[in-house]
């Protein structure tokens, strides 16, 4: 990226911060906005910003911003809260994901005719995390049942996580299959498990200790003002940087890292929420900057082999491939009609996705009509996702406050069952730039 390139992203995320509130008001999203001034602006045909997707440093910061995500979000996992209602949550993530998976490498393989094995495994499970940011309208808005948006808030904070093990087996089938790798498929699938093994024993180590060592200064009186909040960072870079010095998978170290961070940090004496928001902002802060490079470098890449095929597929994983899963994952959960149709619409792709493209582009490379195809498949469904998630999280929330009105609670319970003094709006988690604006009534930050 050229100097002007930086100007102009710093440009851009200084009309967005002043502008979010307004915008967010009609359903204007950041990623739609990142992605459109991407496209504008670096596309080679017109843009007038220089932007190599081969380049190291995008892949670098495409890198480090999954990584901060994965910890931010495990970190924050407050297993206290989620063990009040774990129904939705963990049918979602534990039976919901998997169908996920499965139905898109399926229809990966049908659509698209005569894809490898581990290609259509790298589409089906790069689609299937969520991103709470495209629909953060439904997330903030205190008029929906507060199980409804925990489901979907821990659903979309664990599912990049758990989906990351089977994108790096795909990445590595794929790879031994199409770009001539010296090692067999097989060599290279259990070299991908030997690094997310390695990865998860580092992320563990990490995690635990460095909560200890934060729970005993926190005991002495050692931590300065903000010091959690740099002690938490550190602690997301060296998980993800640990990992990768010794050939294991950054990303499951990161993850890891963040999970067992949060299960032991000391909560009386320590505030997670505040000491993972540095970890938090700085990926929101990069994942602004990775939906502008997706917009310049990836938008162009795929529009140039769009197809019918690839269209049938994006539509099929924004609503079949995603709804019917949920659907059956809900069942017998207590959750109406409404409810399940809510939670199994606002499931929108989003970051995690895109940097699994930008990663199996670098590995895979560009030039092979399936490696194409495969990427293009990714980045139409995501585009597809930020623009049709971004415009109905809005009219969508209040269609199903009316809805859930228009129906008689009975003893105090709302639309979906749950009692009316859980329909309180949660405490202010997201932070400016990826979780969407400051809830009404929470301080200014």
């Amino acid at each position: 990226m050229t100097a002007a390139t930086v100007a102009a992203l710093g440009l851009l995320l200084f009309g967005w911060a002043v502008l979010s509130g307004a915008l967010a008001r009609h359903n204007v999203t950041g990623p739609l906005v990142f992605t459109a001034a991407g496209y504008l602006l670096g596309n080679t045909d017109w843009g007038v910003l220089t932007i190599d997707v081969d380049t190291s440093v995008i892949h670098g910061v495409a890198e480090a911003t999954l990584a901060l995500v994965l910890f931010s979000d495990a970190a924050r996992v407050n297993g206290g809260e989620l063990r009040r209602d774990l129904g939705p949550p963990v049918r979602l993530l534990a039976v919901g994901l998997p169908l996920t998976i499965l139905a898109g490498t399926l229809l990966a393989g049908v659509v698209f005719g005569g894809l490898a094995g581990g290609v259509a495994l790298l589409v089906g499970a790069s689609l299937a995390p969520t991103d709470a940011a495209l629909s953060a309208a439904v997330i903030e808005d205190g008029r929906i049942p507060l199980r409804l948006r925990r489901a979907l808030n821990v659903e979309s904070g664990l599912n990049d996580g758990i989906a990351t093990p089977l994108v790096s087996v795909g990445l590595a089938a794929a790879s031994a299959a199409l770009v001539g790798a010296t090692r067999s498929e097989g060599a290279q699938v259990a070299s991908a498990l030997r690094e997310l093994g390695l990865g998860a024993v580092i992320g563990l180590g990490v995690g635990v200790l460095g909560a200890f060592a934060i729970n005993a200064a926190a005991r002495r009186d050692w931590i300065a003002p903000g010091g959690r909040r740099l002690a938490a960072f550190g602690l997301a870079v060296a998980a993800f940087t640990l990992a990768r010095a010794v050939e294991g998978n950054g990303f499951i170290a990161a993850f890891v890292a963040g999970l067992a961070y949060g299960a032991t940090l000391d909560r009386s004496r320590t505030d997670l929420e505040q000491s993972a928001e540095l970890p938090e902002l700085g990926g929101e802060l990069l994942g602004l900057v990775v939906w502008f490079l997706f917009g310049a470098a990836l938008v162009p890449v795929a529009i140039a082999s769009i197809d019918a095929t690839v269209v049938l597929y994006a539509l099929a994983s924004l609503t079949v491939v995603r709804m019917v899963p949920v659907a059956v994952a809900l069942v017998r959960s207590g959750l109406d009609r409404d409810s399940v149709v809510f939670l199994a619409w606002f499931g929108p792709r989003g970051l995690a996705s895109v940097v699994f493209a930008v990663l199996a582009l670098e590995e895979l490379g560009e030039g092979s009509a399936v490696t194409d195809r495969a990427i293009g498949a990714i980045v139409v469904t995501v585009l597809a996702s930020v623009v049709l998630h971004g415009l109905t999280a809005g009219p969508g929330g209040r269609a199903y406050v009316r809805r859930a009105a228009a129906r008689t609670p009975v003893d105090g319970a709302g639309a979906d069952g749950t009692a009316e003094a859980d329909v309180a709006a949660p405490r202010a988690r997201r932070l400016y730039f990826r979780r969407g604006a400051t809830p009404p009534g929470a301080p200014r930050r």
